[in-house]
């Protein structure tokens, strides 16, 4: 249960840094709706969202699931004050990309400092950041609407954008969970074997291990 419940606390923390990194990147490129509305901020409760922060990963654990997913409230852009090249799917790259740059940071402390390898709660503490932001930042990157990984594939296809996106305004939230519930083990084996692929360069320690400790 404890184990669990920091899971839990590693998930949503990281899911608002991936939010906020969305509304930095915006700001920095002309768009300060997040800023306005309050949501460039660490402070949990902003980016709390009843469905994918409480709802969601609540019933994927007692379900229950191999692992959990869940998500802070999406932060607001609005595309039209976006200035420069590409600026869309700048803004979409910065969420997965914090998301990397956290799991490297806490991978480089596991592999270069003994004392975290030698105390199993510190190792499981820094691999959970490790393997939950690999899994948020890969998630985030399927090219599936409204993830990340599609408004950089609609950036070099903008007439598939223009009709997906009116589609997806539509029935979006209908279709992804759909999709993501029918593909399910299809999706998460791709991901952990791609986690798996990064992991243990990171880290020292091979996925498999690192799963016994959980």
């Amino acid at each position: 249960m404890e184990n669990a419940i920091f899971l839990l606390v590693v998930l949503i923390f990281s899911a608002i840094l991936h939010e906020y990194a969305h509304g930095l990147a915006a700001y920095s490129l002309g768009d300060s709706t997040a800023k306005n509305m309050g949501r460039l901020t660490f402070n949990p409760i902003p980016h709390i969202d009843p469905f994918y922060t409480i709802i969601l990963p609540v019933m994927m654990f007692i379900l229950p699931t191999p692992f959990i997913i869940g998500g802070a409230k999406p932060v607001p852009i609005n595309p039209n004050n976006l200035r420069g090249e590409r600026a869309q799917m700048k803004v979409a790259l910065a969420g997965p990309l914090s998301n990397i740059g956290l799991a490297l940071l806490f991978g480089i402390f596991i592999r270069f400092i003994p004392a975290i390898q030698e105390n199993p709660t510190l190792l499981f503490a820094f691999g959970v950041v490790v393997f939950i932001n690999l899994l948020l930042a890969l998630f985030n990157l399927l090219p599936i609407p409204p993830l990340d990984g599609s408004h950089v594939l609609f950036t070099f296809f903008p007439s598939m954008s223009r009709k997906v996106q009116l589609f997806f305004a539509q029935y979006g939230m209908i279709v992804f969970f759909l999709l993501f519930f029918l593909l399910f083990r299809f999706i998460f084996t791709f991901l952990f074997i791609v986690i798996g692929f990064f992991f243990e360069p990171l880290t020292g320690i091979s996925l498999i291990e690192f799963i016994a400790l959980l």
